[in-house]
């Protein structure tokens, strides 16, 4: 048995060596764009298998892995420059059209859009006590675009909203965002309130936001369970991801999500907090 563990443990640290060398490779050479052969070539495996055992352990295929390195790559060039043709080019891609369908693919907006950051956008915000502490509310025309608790301060989680829109008119409007409060919270009344929400994710961001909003209250799944339901069973980890970046909290529910073994696993608002939102849905449900 201890041998075997021994096996397994040494056969997991070999298969890390490897993704890791890849993605070192990806990393360095995005701006060349390699095919799947050169980085398979460059870690001495046959296409073939290179694919398994990186898709197997990231989630996403190394194909997907290279668009996220180049998408990351342009945010950062966008940042700094108003030419998109030049933050094609800087990228390694070979047209301005092959720019937008990158973003579109992986961030759901236009690389002009991304640039914006809420540009022509006002965005009203407020601070309300609720049943599970302090949570900051902010909305934009279409909908609620944020909702979270108030973790390290009122100021640090107004600077995170800022963060996420960082080009909107910012207006603090206690009022308009404080009838949203009982709707939110109150089980019995969210059913028959109109909510809407405004979400900016990536397209696999927003089928996984998708698939929480179908869990039914005080009830939970996984991350693998996630991923199978939307058509992915390997991408657990990316699911995982997607959760944690979830903007607007017990509306998208991502405190009903738990780990494969039955444990409450980690949630951005702190353990307690989960398990209180579960336990308060639950009670709900009973009554």
């Amino acid at each position: 048995m201890i041998t075997s563990i021994s096996t397994d443990f040494r056969q997991l640290q070999d298969d890390y060596t490897i993704v890791a060398q890849a993605i070192n490779y990806l990393d360095e050479q995005a701006t060349h764009q390699p095919e799947l052969g050169d980085v398979a070539a460059a870690v001495g495996l046959s296409e073939y298998h290179f694919q398994r055992l990186f898709t197997r352990w990231a989630g996403i295929s190394p194909k997907r892995f290279l668009q996220f390195v180049t998408k990351e790559n342009a945010k950062g060039l966008l940042n700094n420059s108003d030419n998109l043709l030049d933050t094609t080019y800087q990228v390694g891609l070979s047209s301005l059209g092959r720019l937008h369908d990158l973003f579109v693919t992986t961030e759901a907006v236009t690389p002009g859009q991304y640039k914006s950051r809420g540009s022509g956008i006002t965005i009203r915000y407020g601070l309300h006590a609720t049943p599970f502490g302090e949570c900051l509310i902010a909305t934009t025309q279409r909908g609620i675009c944020h909702l979270s608790f108030v973790q390290d301060g009122e100021g640090d989680a107004i600077d995170r909203l800022v963060t996420d829109w960082r080009q909107a008119r910012m207006v603090e409007d206690h009022d308009a965002t404080a009838s949203l409060v009982e709707p939110i919270f109150d089980l019995s009344r969210r059913s028959n309130a109109a909510l809407r929400v405004h979400l900016r994710g990536t397209n696999f961001q927003i089928k996984v936001w998708e698939a929480l909003l179908r869990i039914p209250a005080g009830k939970v799944t996984t991350y693998g369970q996630i991923a199978r339901g939307i058509g992915q069973p390997t991408a657990s980890r990316a699911v995982g991801s997607a959760v944690g970046r979830n903007p607007i909290a017990v509306l998208i529910p991502c405190h009903r999500v738990i780990r494969g073994l039955g444990e409450f696993g980690n949630y951005r608002y702190g353990a307690t907090r989960k398990k209180a939102l579960l336990a308060h849905e639950f009670a709900g449900m009973a009554s």
